[in-house]
Order: C-alpha cells, then structure tokens, then sequence
C-alpha cells in the first residue's frame, strides 16, 4: 500500500515540481485528515542552474491527503528547507514511541505511524544531509544503532531489520527467563 501512495505522491505532487520523493511517513496530525512527511530532493535538469542551490535542493514537506469523489488529492501544507533544520528531538531514545520534534525556527512536535517509521525518516534526513548539505545536524534521543549505516542490521529494508533486532532481543530474554537461577 505504501508503495502505491509513494508513486502517487511522486506523480501528482513532487514530478511536477521536478523533485524526487526519497521518504514518507504518515503523521498523526489531524483526526479528521490523512498527513504525510515527505523528504524530496529538487532535480536539477541543468548541470548549471544559477538560481538554485546545493542548500535549497533538499525539502521537507508536510503534505495533506484527502479524497475528492474517487480522486486522490494532494496538498502542501508546510514546506522547510533541509538547511533550516537545526535539530531533530526523538523524545526518548530508551522507549518505543513514536513521537517526535522537527527545529527549525520554530518546534513542530509530531507523531509518526510507527517508531520504525520515524527512524525511517530520520535515517533518509540523515543520509540526504550527508550527501548534499554535510552540516552538523543534531540527531537526539535516538538509538544510534538504527540510524546508522554501518550497523550489522543495515539494509535497504531497514525498518523489517529494526523489528528483526527487537524480536532477537525479545526471544533473548524470553530464554534467560527460562534459565534455573544456581543456589
């Protein structure tokens, strides 16, 4: 399902605007209206374009989705640039929560689908960071183990190897559990 709304997203939302979607996640911002942050990246036809920017090339974009009739419809609601992000804030990196702070000028406090979706995202900003701003972006009260690419569990299916590790830790437990205590 996922991949069915990224390429509609893409379609009617960002190819017009000549941006790569390269991250989603649906938000929990409105009870009555779907969300999703999206993380784009500008594409330059031109090998030079003067008017743009490596810092302008990245946006996040808060997009609203809603349904006109049988019509998918989409619509921007926020839109930031990756060089005005001065933090990300996961609210406690020890407890599966999906919550969240984007700080730019000011603190937008959300909530992801999931945790995995969160360090998804997070994970995508990070690495779009790295390759096109490589500013000191500040990643807090995140498990460091799941943002980085270097990790034993790293993949292209990250959020499948972040459940794989919780499983493992879980099923650790469970047999130490089991274990006789010695008298």
């Amino acid at each position: 399902m996922s991949s069915l709304v990224k390429e509609d997203l893409e379609k009617k939302l960002f190819k017009p605007l000549s941006q790569n979607l390269y991250e989603f996640i649906e938000i929990e911002f409105s009870v009555q209206d779907r969300y999703y942050l999206c993380v784009s990246v500008y594409v330059n036809e031109v090998f030079f374009c003067p008017t743009v920017t490596k810092n302008e090339e990245v946006k996040i974009v808060m997009v609203k989705h809603y349904r006109i009739g049988l019509d998918e419809k989409y619509e921007v609601t926020k839109k930031w640039s990756l060089n005005d992000l001065r933090m990300i804030d996961g609210k406690e990196a020890d407890t599966d929560n999906p919550f969240f702070d984007l700080h730019f000028k000011k603190v937008y406090s959300l909530e992801a689908y999931s945790c995995a979706s969160k360090y998804a995202f997070v994970r995508t900003v990070n690495k779009l960071n790295h390759a096109y701003l490589k500013k000191d972006l500040r990643i807090v009260n995140f498990d460091s183990t799941y943002l980085n690419d270097d990790s034993i569990w790293s993949s292209n299916n990250k959020d499948c190897l972040v459940l794989m590790r919780i499983c493992f830790y879980a099923f650790n437990l469970v047999c130490l559990s089991l274990c006789p205590l010695p008298l």
